[in-house]
Protein backbone atom coordinates (compact mmCIF):
# COMPACT_ATOMS: atom_id res chain seq x y z
CA UNK A 1 0.00 0.00 0.00
CA UNK A 2 1.30 3.33 -1.08
CA UNK A 3 0.69 6.43 1.58
CA UNK A 4 1.02 9.89 -0.19
CA UNK A 5 2.09 12.92 2.31
CA UNK A 6 0.15 14.59 4.63
CA UNK A 7 0.61 18.26 4.70
CA UNK A 8 -1.82 18.82 7.85
CA UNK A 9 -0.21 19.53 10.72
CA UNK A 10 -0.01 17.71 13.89
CA UNK A 11 -2.34 19.46 15.78
CA UNK A 12 -4.82 18.99 12.98
CA UNK A 13 -4.12 15.34 12.33
CA UNK A 14 -4.78 14.97 16.15
CA UNK A 15 -8.10 16.98 16.03
CA UNK A 16 -9.15 15.27 13.36
CA UNK A 17 -8.36 11.82 15.16
CA UNK A 18 -10.22 12.85 18.08
CA UNK A 19 -13.25 13.73 16.31
CA UNK A 20 -13.47 10.32 14.48
CA UNK A 21 -12.45 8.61 17.53
CA UNK A 22 -15.63 10.72 19.14
CA UNK A 23 -18.09 9.86 16.30
CA UNK A 24 -17.06 6.20 16.31
CA UNK A 25 -17.75 5.97 20.04
CA UNK A 26 -21.20 7.81 19.42
CA UNK A 27 -21.65 5.18 16.54
CA UNK A 28 -20.78 2.03 18.44
CA UNK A 29 -23.38 3.31 21.49
CA UNK A 30 -25.88 3.57 18.78
CA UNK A 31 -25.16 -0.05 17.58
CA UNK A 32 -25.02 -1.78 21.08
CA UNK A 33 -28.36 0.09 22.17
CA UNK A 34 -29.84 -1.30 19.26
CA UNK A 35 -28.19 -4.74 19.43
CA UNK A 36 -29.03 -4.99 23.23
CA UNK A 37 -33.04 -3.52 22.45
CA UNK A 38 -33.59 -6.29 19.85
CA UNK A 39 -31.66 -8.90 22.02
CA UNK A 40 -34.07 -8.34 25.13
CA UNK A 41 -37.16 -8.28 23.32
CA UNK A 42 -36.40 -11.53 22.75
CA UNK A 43 -35.74 -12.98 25.92
CA UNK A 44 -38.88 -10.74 26.73
CA UNK A 45 -40.81 -13.73 24.29
CA UNK A 46 -38.98 -16.63 25.68
CA UNK A 47 -39.71 -15.21 28.88
CA UNK A 48 -43.42 -15.43 28.06
CA UNK A 49 -43.10 -19.03 27.26
CA UNK A 50 -41.89 -19.30 30.13
CA UNK A 51 -44.54 -17.56 32.39
CA UNK A 52 -47.20 -19.52 29.66
CA UNK A 53 -45.91 -22.26 30.90
CA UNK A 54 -46.26 -21.72 34.57
CA UNK A 55 -49.88 -20.64 33.87
CA UNK A 56 -50.90 -23.00 32.48
CA UNK A 57 -49.55 -25.55 34.51
CA UNK A 58 -51.12 -23.97 37.38
CA UNK A 59 -54.49 -23.93 35.89
CA UNK A 60 -53.67 -27.94 34.71
CA UNK A 61 -53.11 -28.63 38.67
CA UNK A 62 -56.13 -26.96 39.81
CA UNK A 63 -58.53 -28.11 37.39
CA UNK A 64 -56.97 -31.70 35.89
CA UNK A 65 -56.18 -32.90 38.89
CA UNK A 66 -59.52 -32.61 40.52
CA UNK A 67 -61.30 -34.50 38.24
CA UNK A 68 -58.70 -36.98 37.55
CA UNK A 69 -58.54 -37.72 41.02
CA UNK A 70 -62.62 -38.02 41.79
CA UNK A 71 -62.35 -40.99 38.30
CA UNK A 72 -59.56 -42.85 40.54
CA UNK A 73 -60.99 -42.83 43.56
CA UNK A 74 -64.24 -43.71 41.86
CA UNK A 75 -62.70 -46.68 40.38
CA UNK A 76 -61.27 -47.71 44.02
CA UNK A 77 -57.71 -46.01 43.78
CA UNK A 78 -57.36 -44.52 47.56
CA UNK A 79 -57.56 -40.77 47.38
CA UNK A 80 -53.56 -39.39 47.87
CA UNK A 81 -52.64 -42.08 45.30
CA UNK A 82 -54.59 -40.67 42.98
CA UNK A 83 -53.81 -37.09 43.62
CA UNK A 84 -50.31 -38.24 43.86
CA UNK A 85 -50.81 -39.62 40.07
CA UNK A 86 -52.70 -36.89 39.14
CA UNK A 87 -51.11 -34.24 40.25
CA UNK A 88 -47.56 -35.53 38.96
CA UNK A 89 -48.64 -35.98 35.05
CA UNK A 90 -50.03 -32.46 34.99
CA UNK A 91 -46.70 -30.86 36.50
CA UNK A 92 -44.98 -33.05 34.17
CA UNK A 93 -46.75 -31.16 31.27
CA UNK A 94 -45.93 -27.92 32.79
CA UNK A 95 -42.43 -28.92 33.18
CA UNK A 96 -41.90 -29.49 29.67
CA UNK A 97 -43.08 -26.20 28.50
CA UNK A 98 -40.87 -24.36 31.17
CA UNK A 99 -38.03 -26.10 29.88
CA UNK A 100 -38.74 -25.21 26.52
CA UNK A 101 -38.62 -21.37 27.51
CA UNK A 102 -35.41 -22.01 29.08
CA UNK A 103 -33.35 -23.99 26.28
CA UNK A 104 -34.77 -21.26 24.13
CA UNK A 105 -33.50 -18.31 26.67
CA UNK A 106 -30.25 -19.98 26.44
CA UNK A 107 -29.52 -20.48 22.93
CA UNK A 108 -29.85 -16.50 22.54
CA UNK A 109 -27.20 -14.23 23.07
CA UNK A 110 -27.77 -11.18 25.15
CA UNK A 111 -24.33 -9.99 24.14
CA UNK A 112 -24.20 -7.17 20.93
CA UNK A 113 -22.01 -9.33 18.77
CA UNK A 114 -22.01 -6.85 16.06
CA UNK A 115 -20.78 -4.41 18.53
CA UNK A 116 -17.78 -6.46 19.76
CA UNK A 117 -16.61 -7.08 16.16
CA UNK A 118 -17.04 -3.42 14.77
CA UNK A 119 -15.12 -2.35 18.18
CA UNK A 120 -11.85 -4.35 17.23
CA UNK A 121 -12.21 -3.09 13.98
CA UNK A 122 -12.33 0.19 15.02
CA UNK A 123 -9.29 -0.54 17.78
CA UNK A 124 -7.08 -2.36 13.87
CA UNK A 125 -8.08 1.15 12.36
CA UNK A 126 -6.72 3.35 14.96
CA UNK A 127 -4.14 1.77 15.65
CA UNK A 128 -3.52 2.35 11.60
CA UNK A 129 -4.12 5.74 11.68
CA UNK A 130 -1.39 6.65 14.88
CA UNK A 131 1.44 4.56 12.90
Amino acid sequence: MERTADTRSLGELFSDLSRETATLVRQEVALAKTELTRNLARMGRHGALIAGGVVLTHAGLLAMVAGVVLVLVRVGVAPWVAALVAGGAIVASGYALIQRGITALRRDQLTPQATVETLKENAEWVKNQVR
